[in-house]
């Protein structure tokens, strides 16, 4: 019988804090064999992170620690091995795609000097023959005019192109077992559909095995060999793909499988008045070179953009990776300078000051794409979700304040008892719904949503529609970047202009 390339026997993850010992991993078994798919699924918070930051000991040790079992690569135990054996394993033998890419990436190193520092360390490339396989990596994952960009820096990159990055840095090591956690929730249909049959030629390729997380049930139907469903840190259901799929045994399998997201469009209010309307719409960045950074020429990333949004309404922009979507929603909200005319409520927000801008601020609110970036680290939950509170609602006392945080936290599905942590002791999915508690606790009246679920599993994704179009309500609108199939009608944009107009989830 083939020994599993890795194995995971019977592992129990638990935190030491404050005299207190977590588990938040119990008993955990698993294998992935050489050339075999194996899809850990679950909810925001059921460790599957955890999981796979542990195959390679990347959980700080304390306060991480292994109270039971143990986990194996080619038959090797990596909890009980050296740091200098683990050297010769992570990002080489074993490669993970990380799940929040712009953590990940170095701010710091352009694009060319982070994908070469890879082949260097891992396989002792030198300088002139790594670009050439740098490129063809890019290329493969999607990456136009990978020349041009590689003395780009992450923050010049879109949430889907950092994503990109990332899995092209992981896969030129060529390693025998990958571990992808949420490597596509940034990327546009196009754009997976590509890495996904990039990940399936590699398996076949390399006979690679890999563990991919996920709480998109779609992927796993067309990539995984086996599937293994997590809750409460414990493997709750473990089978066949198909199997699992045709015949769900545990409750939760069969809850998770019926939690797609329909997003029924909103009924268009034809009668309301426009609350936001924009025209001609554009934004370009500029080009430096040179020591002295002159400006040499200019990126034209969104141009001559119009479109109407009603009182009510909602309107889903869509558009793959770089199309300019994300760039639109900052320009709508003043956080970058644009040409063209934005007129919010009957108010032109062009030309108008910082200063000028605050008072609308609370009628304007935004759901950023990263909430690990949009989240100040050094605030708990309850200072992050009652900070607009505090700035355009003065009055209210500290009670009330906190009275208004826990009802949030329950429509979003958050546990209130949590509100005292900060962002490093949730999950992914956990703080993209502190980042959607955040801006509805204002009641805005126009809501930007930058792919508000992208981050959120099956169950929170469907909640979460019913919590959007809630705040799209009689007095209120949603614009949607990425999210179509909430939207009452969309447009499409390909990079840079607007195409395609039509009713939600009918656009093409």
């Amino acid at each position: 019988m083939q020994q599993p390339l890795l194995e995971i026997d019977n592992l129990s993850i638990a935190f030491q804090q404050q005299g207190q010992l977590t588990t938040v991993v119990k008993e955990l078994s698993l294998s992935v064999n050489a050339g075999e798919t194996l899809a850990l699924v679950g909810e925001s918070g059921s460790g599957k992170s955890v999981s796979a930051l542990s195959i390679l000991r990347l959980l700080p040790e304390p306060p991480a620690c292994y109270p039971t079992g143990d986990i194996r690569f080619h038959g090797e135990s990596l909890l009980h091995a050296s740091e200098r054996s683990l050297r010769g394993v992570r990002g080489n033998r074993i490669a993970m795609i990380f799940q929040e890419p712009m953590v990940s990436l170095n701010p710091l190193h352009n694009l060319e000097k982070q994908l070469y520092e890879v082949l260097s360390l891992h396989r002792g490339m030198r300088k002139e023959a790594a670009r050439g396989e740098i490129l063809d990596c890019l290329d493969r994952v999607g990456i136009r005019n990978a020349a041009k960009r590689l003395t780009d820096f992450p923050h010049q990159l879109s949430g889907g192109e950092r994503q990109r990055v990332m899995i092209a840095m992981a896969l030129l090591t060529r390693p025998e077992l990958l571990i992808a956690d949420e490597p596509t929730t940034a990327l546009d249909v196009s754009v997976q559909a590509q890495i996904l049959q990039l990940l399936r030629e590699l398996r076949v390729e390399l006979n690679m095995g890999m563990l991919f997380i996920t709480h998109n049930l779609s992927i796993v139907r067309k990539l995984a060999d086996r599937v293994a469903v997590m809750q409460h840190g414990r493997c709750v259901e473990r089978n066949e793909a198909a199997a699992l799929f045709a015949k769900p045994e545990h409750p939760y399998t069969r809850k998770l499988l019926d939690s797609e997201p329909t997003g029924e469009p909103i009924p268009l209010a034809s009668d309301a008045a426009p609350l936001l309307e924009v025209n001609q719409l554009s934004v370009a960045f500029p080009i430096r070179k040179g020591i002295l950074r002159r400006v040499v020429d200019e990126n034209q990333v969104v141009k001559e953009v119009s479109f109407t949004l009603r009182a009510g309404e909602t309107l889903g922009l869509v558009g793959e990776s770089g199309s300019g979507k994300s760039t639109t929603g900052l320009a709508l909200l003043r956080l970058i300078t644009s040409q063209g005319d934005i007129v919010f409520d009957g108010e032109a927000l062009q030309g108008r000051t910082r200063k000028q801008m605050l008072p609308l601020r609370h009628r304007i609110q935004v759901v950023f794409q990263d909430p690990n970036s949009s989240l100040n680290p050094r605030l708990t939950a309850l200072q992050i979700i009652e900070e607009g509170l505090r700035v355009h609602h003065p009055t209210l006392s500290a009670a009330e304040r906190e009275q208004q945080v826990i009802q949030v936290m329950q429509e979003v599905g958050l546990d209130p008892d949590t509100r005292q942590r900060y962002p490093a002791a949730f999950s992914g999915g956990q703080r993209q719904r502190i980042a959607i508690a955040r801006a509805l606790i204002l009641k805005p009246q126009l809501i930007v949503l930058d792919e508000p679920t992208s981050s959120l599993d099956r169950h929170g994704a469907g909640a979460d529609s019913g919590i959007a179009q809630g705040a799209t309500g009689e007095a209120s609108a949603g614009l949607y970047l990425y999210q179509p199939r909430f939207a009452g009608h969309s447009f499409a944009v390909p990079p840079g202009h607007r195409s395609a107009a039509g009713r939600g989830r009918r656009a093409r």
